[in-house]
């Protein structure tokens, strides 16, 4: 037989306290409450939280303000002006601006191309999402605005 071997385990088991039994059990008299106090009455405990009048952890945080929507879309963005680097009559696409580092962060939920800034070559170009200015400003250059 080996000390691990014994069962139950050395220090797993042990008798429940028995108090308020007399003072030579060592939980006599105030049964290991203390003296006097909320926490020594009998009946209902304060609840979770309860600082003892104090003003509780829950109220002295700040309120999280505002609403966060779960479902909401994030476009990575492009501007007009950052379409200028490539050649006239390219096709613009979200997997050339990924490789060409104009889209930073990844494509998230899909790219939008802002109106930001002008244009001068006629660019073909596929995103997700276009603003009005930037359409207008792609076709009055000769290009074409493609939505995915």
């Amino acid at each position: 037989m080996r000390l691990e071997d014994l069962y139950p385990a050395p220090g797993s088991t042990h008798k429940s306290k028995r108090v308020g039994r007399g003072n030579g059990s060592g939980q006599g008299k105030t049964a290991g409450k203390g003296h006097k106090g909320q926490k020594a009455r009998s009946g209902q405990k304060p609840r979770p939280g309860f600082e003892g009048g104090q003003t509780p952890l829950h109220r002295r945080l700040p309120q999280r303000a505002g609403f966060r929507n779960v479902n909401r879309k994030v476009y990575a963005v492009v501007n007009l002006d950052d379409l200028e680097k490539f050649d006239a009559g390219t096709e613009v696409t979200p997997e050339l601006l990924l490789s060409s580092g104009l889209v930073g962060g990844g494509i998230k939920d899909g790219i939008k191309i802002l109106g930001d800034g002008e244009i001068t070559k006629s660019l073909t170009v596929r995103a997700h999402k276009f603003s009005k200015s930037a359409e207008e400003k792609l076709k009055a250059a000769g290009g074409t605005a493609e939505v995915l």
